[in-house]
């Protein structure tokens, strides 16, 4: 699996500046849904949910919130990188600046894949600084996706 099959160039943001966990749920929720044409609130819902579950801030500075969401049939893939890490309650109680979306079609569960390949490829040290020092998105979905520019 490539991260490029579920993750388009178009849903790479760079410097989003949010001051809080809850306030970038709520502007990834955003973006989410002015692509998607959904409602904005219902995914911050959903994610907020899962969240309460335990944190999906995995190390490293990445997090992956994830939800299973109404109105949808396929995956959905963005990813931000934040202008400031915040504070995620994530597993190293390190503070996030690389964020990627994911929301499911509700009630499947082949999302895991795609978070274990997320994982993979952000444990990745060189991965990750090449990320952190990227100066355009095509750069950022280059390094993600391997894909040539």
């Amino acid at each position: 699996m490539n991260l490029r099959d579920h993750l388009p160039p178009e849903n790479i943001v760079l410097d989003l500046a949010p001051p809080s966990k809850a306030i970038l749920i709520k502007q990834l929720s955003a973006l989410a849904a002015e692509r998607l044409a959904l409602d904005a609130g219902g995914i911050a819902r959903a994610l907020t949910s899962r969240e309460n579950l335990g944190s999906t801030g995995i190390g490293g500075g990445v997090a992956i919130p994830h939800a299973g969401v109404k109105g949808i049939d396929r995956h959905f893939c963005l990813f931000a990188r934040l202008a400031k890490p915040v504070d995620f309650e994530a597993v190293d109680e390190q503070p996030v600046d690389l964020v990627f979306l994911l929301l499911n079609p509700e009630n499947r569960w082949d999302h895991l894949n795609i978070l274990s390949c997320i994982a993979r490829r952000m444990r990745e040290e060189e991965t990750a600084a090449a990320i952190r020092r990227a100066a355009d998105p095509q750069d950022v979905y280059s390094r993600l996706c391997h894909v040539d520019s």
